[in-house]
């Protein structure tokens, strides 16, 4: 039963609000730590004990605060950051509510410590519980020194739903990394439990993505850079063999703010689309410039999301900018890094003719003992330039990046010797089936739909009444990709053409993977996007099969198609296409160093 209205206590009121902005010692580390930044701190330093739960300092070389100023940073809505109202419309600030410093003191026991840059002595205030002290005379270096201790003493029913210290602390060292991300020329340290977690020193933009993300992403990373009217985009981005079980590695950084926003993040998925495996993370570390009065940062309690004024134009020019980056339109080179050998590998190599006959016989169906035979699965598309399998005596042509084929291992991947003779190992089936992909794509997308092959008898396939409904309700655009179809009584599809890149498949596995395919998209998704699915599973059918024996001359012409196909680091399920061993890992694999 409910009673009267009436005011609440004012502690009452801060504990309250309190819950909208401490959720747990990684959300206080992140408040104090954005007013540092907030105050021109060029290093800021924080310890943890006992995962923040018992004691958190973050000290700074900030501004600092004369004693007036002290007494107000610990009031609500006291803040110096909004010095007239339309400043709210244009925020250039990372925090700017006033409610940090008094959330924080009405759940636990805050001291603050500050002495003013500019000159003059330092002074200290204490917060228990809410309760505010005397402003009193102290010692302090310039800047700001910020302790908190005894998380939600004062309320110990929310300290129950606190995880483990060492989890904690996991939580607020990374809050401390999404923001030195942010702010590469600020040096930050991290001390665990007296132990060292992060240490930063002030640096550039590359530097940091470097020590945060580690040397195996640098080396995996490909730049980014683009701009449209007053947005502006910049960073690095992950190759699409370079993936994370997670999205801890995805650094989203908008006005210096960092943001775990949806709209970006399900941007930065689609620029990723079929490029990445599923259950796998692209890893990127980007930087979004716009005006303040573009964004609005005030929608999230915790900062954490944004509005964007045009949000079609923010989304659009992430996914175009990260496409470009990742090479589609460009081949494997493009795509993979891969960087021309040093000069004393130039070699020249006539190029003899008869690529076309090769590329024909790179489709045969041949048995695994019998030689190459005419062709049966036409990839449909000639790369620019012809290529041949020089003998294993002649050098690798330093524009060959994939290099030459030797060998065919276990039926399923071809060794090849790359110019500065690194060894390349690829899977046949996850490239011809991108090569197939690409080439499907391409038809639908200059064409408008791809070429079909009518069967001489059509082909009636059994499947579940729901499959075939499925698959009956999306008989237009499956048109549209050479796949014609139409109901044959219950439970049944009757086959009447195939895309004609994929030869003559059987149609029932197809069919069933399509219909399994289709029914993870709701009925939501867009068309497009159907349609790439689709295009996907259709190249997986049509593409050879692992356990097929190559001739040299079809070995080299997936190697020379793969250098000059889109996207051609990885099959259409995200999974790579190839390995790459240069004489470095050799060396260590064998000990030399």
């Amino acid at each position: 039963m409910t009673g009267h209205i009436r005011v609440l206590p004012e502690t009452t009121a801060n504990r309250i609000a309190a819950g909208e902005v401490v959720e747990r010692p990684a959300a206080v580390v992140k408040e104090l730590v954005e007013n540092a930044l907030d105050a021109g701190a060029t290093r800021v330093a924080v310890s943890l004990e006992e995962g923040g739960i018992g004691r958190v300092v973050v000290e700074d070389d900030g501004a600092g605060m004369a004693p007036a100023e002290l007494g107000l940073a610990v009031e609500r809505h006291a803040t110096s950051k909004l010095p007239e109202e339309e400043v709210l419309f244009r925020i250039a600030t990372l925090g700017f509510r006033g409610e940090a410093l008094p959330s924080i003191g009405a759940v636990s026991r805050l001291s603050i410590t500050s002495r003013p840059r500019e000159g003059g002595d330092a002074h200290a205030i204490l917060v228990e519980g809410g309760r505010k002290g005397a402003v009193q005379p102290a010692s302090g270096a310039p800047g700001t020194r910020v302790e908190m201790r005894d998380l939600f003493y004062a309320v110990p029913a929310r300290r129950k739903f606190l995880r483990q210290p060492r989890a904690e602390a996991d939580r607020a060292v990374e809050a401390v990394r999404r923001l030195a991300m942010a702010w590469p020329g600020v040096g930050f340290r991290v001390v665990v439990d007296g132990r060292d977690a992060v240490s930063l020193a002030p640096g550039t933009q590359e530097a940091r993505v470097h020590d945060l993300l580690g040397p195996e992403f640098a080396a995996a990373a490909l730049p980014v850079s683009e701009e449209s009217g007053a947005l502006s985009l910049s960073g690095l981005a992950a190759q699409p063999a370079y993936t994370r079980p997670t999205g801890a590695a995805q650094h989203l950084v908008v006005n210096r703010r960092p943001v775990q926003d949806r709209l970006l993040r399900t941007a930065l998925h689609v620029a990723y689309r079929d490029l990445v495996a599923a259950g796998r993370h692209p890893a990127a570390a980007l930087f979004l410039d716009l005006p303040p009065e573009a964004v609005d940062v005030n929608v999230h309690p915790m900062k954490a999301e944004l509005r964007f004024r045009d949000e079609a134009a923010a989304r659009g020019l992430l996914i175009s900018a990260l496409r470009r980056a990742l090479g589609v339109g460009a081949g494997a080179a493009a795509v993979l890094g891969l960087q021309p050998p040093p000069p004393g590998w130039r070699r020249s190599l006539p190029r003899p003719t008869g690529f076309a006959e090769q590329q024909a016989a790179f489709g045969a169906d041949t048995a695994p003992s019998a030689p190459t035979t005419a062709a049966r699965l036409p990839l449909g598309f000639a790369p620019p330039r012809p290529a041949v399998a020089p003998s294993p005596a002649e050098p690798v042509p330093d524009d060959h990046p994939l290099g030459r084929p030797l060998a065919q291992i276990l039926d399923t991947y071809v060794l090849a010797e790359a110019p500065d003779g690194a060894l390349v190992l690829v899977d046949q089936h996850a490239a011809h089936e991108r090569l197939t992909h690409e080439a499907l794509r391409a038809q639908l997308l200059e064409a408008g739909g791809v070429r079909s092959q009518p069967l001489l008898l059509p082909a009636v396939v059994d499947m579940a009444p729901a499959d075939a409904a499925r698959l009956l309700a999306e008989a237009e655009p499956l048109a549209r990709l050479g796949l014609e179809i139409e109901g044959f009584g219950p439970g049944a599809v009757l086959v009447r053409s195939v895309p004609a890149l994929l030869g003559a498949p059987d149609p029932a596995p197809l069919l069933r993977d399509l219909a399994e395919e289709l029914g993870e998209w709701e009925e939501a998704t867009a068309l497009d996007r159907k349609l790439d699915a689709a295009v996907a599973r259709l190249a997986c059918h049509g593409s050879v099969r692992a356990g097929r024996r190559l001739a040299p001359a079809e070995m080299a012409a997936l190697l020379r198609q793969m250098e000059d196909t889109p996207r051609a680091a990885t099959c259409s399920h995200g999974r790579p296409t190839f390995l790459r061993l240069g004489p470095a890992e050799l060396e260590r694999l064998f000990g030399r160093r």
